[in-house]
């Protein structure tokens, strides 16, 4: 028996093997050469078809056996990879995900292996050190002192990182190991630090103290559960559930926490720190493939003890993974709209009850789901009423623009300006919030009408002033900005509509000149080591007024933070196709107005409005949640809409309009009939064409007990062969109605 508790299958004999990557739910049979030990889970190399490609060994049959092959015909695996095998409840895990999804488990398989360094020969890396009792180089030049000055400490470096302390050139670190100085070494490979569940002992309120026996519990208790943690903006969540994290690592077992924007979490890492006294690993695309090899084979071996990282990390080959918690669980970041369709926060509640370990979800705004979930009993609630810290939540105050407008040309209210003037007076700090990239939405002619749209989307392309270009947000598309109309050829006739951050801080620096404006906006800061040099300048009190996107949502604490302004809060109330735009608007906004007076400032917020009788709106307003979930989950019980209801997309798309109109009502047509299940559509997507794709939408929608799986799959069966340009994407609970 091996470590995985599977007996090794030694050859002469077949396994099945799956191919991750490849759009198949299909294993092969290869023979195992005598004396090739393999077992379920291990990466080996096979031939298929006319390449090698990398497999996985499964510990049973997949897909479609009835065509046996010929013994004479098998091919026998090349050779088994150096890797750590992925564990057996990784591939329970991908099976499930590939029969909900309806994803082809090569796909989901592929997730399991998003590291290539991890699979190829580790190349070893050198570096230098100082050679004790040398003599000293015939020729000692400034820079070769200061290069010998740095080494004397005889730790091994590799030559660039020795240049750059001693500020001189690596040639002249080449010409000290030529004189016999220093010498080349070969760099031991960085381990990662385990962190200390004794580091800092944390003092807690009475609510957090209660909060914390509650998940310590679920973690003693060792078997699965859900815990949604549910506190207001500045509770002390994060502390508090760090206190499960203490108490898997004295189980002796791995902790994954999943934020939706690992690449902004500098001060998240600052408080791991300080709490636990080292680093965990983190994992996000903004690491180097090496690092992310790294990280995989850390998760595989269990050195990781705690990883911080996106929704990808969950499928990371952890070797005894004990604890999963999803912080800021409501965002929609955790939903994956590309390939394999899934929503993180839910594959961790799946990943939990496979591998019989608790699932924190913690939110100051939980998803309906959750919330319903918590209410019927499937979750645990744990509520933290009030701040840590004892301020009090924010005031928020409606400006209501049909009486109080900005001035012409302008987008903040005299209200909202004024509110600006006593913070910046008082030496406080304020953010103004547009979920709005760029500096406007819409360039049009104002000579002859006409609007700049993208060539390969129906959408209009958003002028970005700072960088003098038009882009669109859908497929990336870019043009410098033109001196005149494309149409009628009118110089200095272009003019932008509405605004977005860059226009705003336009506003604001001339407004107030004086004061030191900070723009948070993704398209703007080049990396993650920018964007947290940024955030660190507002925590430091270096900046008076942030601007920012849905990025200043992210749970950030800025302490000196005292005023909220909210630019146009009625935006993301115009999504009438989402049946989550009411939900999200109060998120988004909640959370935004929740950064202010988080410290010992009273904070406040102003949200300007041309609704302010709306639900949502008078939901902010009043702080009045309950009344808002209670009606919020009141219409989606009455719609039978999700959780009360099923529902799936299906969404077809070609380069050729009538090509892709033609096939979308085909497979309507082919809809298996049913009395639970209805098939809404076809219609065009609101956004009809995408990267030069011509896209039409199905809703599918069914009451809860229906299994919309088996119905998608029969439906599946019975349209025809799919070719060509032609393409058909199926997701299961959707989230973009777009």
């Amino acid at each position: 028996m091996n470590e995985h508790g599977e007996r090794a299958l030694l050859g002469p004999k077949t396994v099945p093997v799956l191919m991750p990557g490849a759009p198949l739910d299909q294993t092969y049979d290869y023979l195992v050469p005598a004396g090739l030990v393999v077992e379920p889970g291990s990466f080996v190399l096979v031939p298929f078809g006319p390449q090698t490609r990398i497999g996985v060994v499964w510990d049973k049959p997949q897909g479609d056996q009835s065509r046996a092959v010929d013994p004479k015909k098998m091919k026998a695996i090349s050779e088994r990879l150096d890797v750590p095998p992925l564990p057996a409840v990784s591939l329970r895990f991908a099976e499930w995900i590939a029969g909900y999804t309806l994803a082809p488990l090569g796909l989901v398989a592929r997730m399991t292996m998003s590291a290539q360094a991890a699979f190829e020969p580790q190349k070893p890396r050198f570096g230098v050190r100082i050679v004790a009792g040398a003599q000293e180089p015939p020729r000692m030049t400034p820079a070769r002192r200061r290069a010998l000055d740095v080494a004397s400490d005889g730790l091994i470096r590799v030559k660039s990182a020795l240049a750059t302390e001693a500020q001189c050139s690596t040639g002249v670190v080449d010409g000290l190991v030529a004189s016999g100085n220093l010498v080349e070494v070969a760099v031991p490979e960085r381990r990662y630090p385990v962190p200390d569940p004794e580091h800092r002992q944390t003092g807690f309120t009475d609510a957090q103290a209660e909060a914390v026996h509650a998940l310590v519990s679920s973690v003693d208790g060792e078997g699965f559960s859900v815990s949604l943690l549910d506190g207001v903006t500045g509770s002390g969540k994060t502390e508090v559930y760090f206190e499960a994290v203490a108490q898997t690592l004295r189980k002796g077992r791995q902790a994954l926490i999943m934020l939706p924007e690992i690449a902004l979490t500098g001060q998240f890492m600052s408080r791991f720190v300080a709490r636990f006294g080292c680093q965990p690993a983190e994992w996000h695309s903004a690491l180097s493939p090496a690092e992310r090899g790294r990280v995989w084979k850390a998760a595989a071996s269990g050195e990781a003890r705690v990883i911080v990282g996106a929704r990808s990390a969950l499928f990371l080959p952890y070797a005894n993974l004990g604890l999963v918690i999803v912080d800021e669980e409501h965002d929609a970041g955790f939903k994956q709209d590309d390939r394999v369709h899934y929503q993180a926060r839910d594959m961790s509640v799946v990943r939990g009850s496979l591998g019989k370990f608790p699932v924190v979800l913690a939110s100051a705004t939980p998803s309906i789901e959750s919330h319903v979930n918590a209410r019927t009993g499937r979750y645990r609630q744990i509520v933290l009423p009030g701040r840590f810290t004892g301020a009090d939540l924010p005031d928020v105050k409606a400006i209501d623009l049909r009486r109080d407008p900005p001035e012409k040309g302008q987008w903040l209210s005299p209200v909202l300006v004024g509110a600006l003037t006593e913070t910046l007076a008082q030496r406080q700090q304020s953010l103004l919030f547009l979920n709005r990239r760029g500096y406007a939405p819409l360039t049009l002619c104002r000579a002859c009408g006409h609007r700049l749209e993208c060539p390969q989307c129906t959408a209009w392309l958003v002028e970005h002033r700072f960088r003098r270009r038009l882009n669109c947000h859908h497929c990336g598309f870019s043009l410098a900005m033109p001196e005149a109309c494309p149409k009628c050829h009118e110089e200095g006739s272009l003019v932008a509509c509405g605004p977005g951050v860059e226009r705003v801080a336009e506003e604001v620096r001339e407004r107030f000149p004086e004061a030191r404006v900070a723009l948070l906006s993704s398209d703007l800061i080049p990396g993650l080591e920018e964007m947290r040099q940024i955030i660190g300048e507002i925590e430091s009190g270096e900046v008076d007024i942030i601007i920012g996107t849905q990025i200043v949502a992210k749970g950030h604490n800025f302490p000196l933070l005292a005023t909220v302004g909210i630019v146009d809060g009625d935006l993301g109330l115009s999504m009438g196709a989402d049946p989550r735009a009411g939900e999200r608007t109060f998120q988004l906004l909640h959370q935004v107005t929740g950064r202010a007076g988080r410290a010992m400032t009273k904070g406040r917020g102003f949200v300007q409005t041309h609704m302010p009788d709306h639900p949502v709106m008078e939901a902010i307003i009043s702080g009045d949640r309950e009344s808002f979930l209670d009606r919020e989950i009141d219409m989606r019980r009455r719609g039978l809409l999700p959780p009360f209801g099923r529902l799936a997309a299906l969404v077809i798309s070609a380069r050729d309009k009538d090509l892709a109109e033609k096939f979308a009502r085909e497979v309507a047509r082919r809809a298996p009939p049913s009395d639970l299940i209805s098939v809404l559509g076809p219609a065009e997507a609101p956004i009809s064409v995408v990267r030069g794709r011509h896209r039409w939408r199905l809703l599918v929608k069914a009451p809860r007990e229906a299994n919309i799986q088996d119905y998608l799959r029969a439906w599946g069966e019975a349209l025809p062969r799919i070719a060509g340009d032609l393409r058909l994407a199926v997701d299961v609970d959707p989230y973009n109605f777009l």
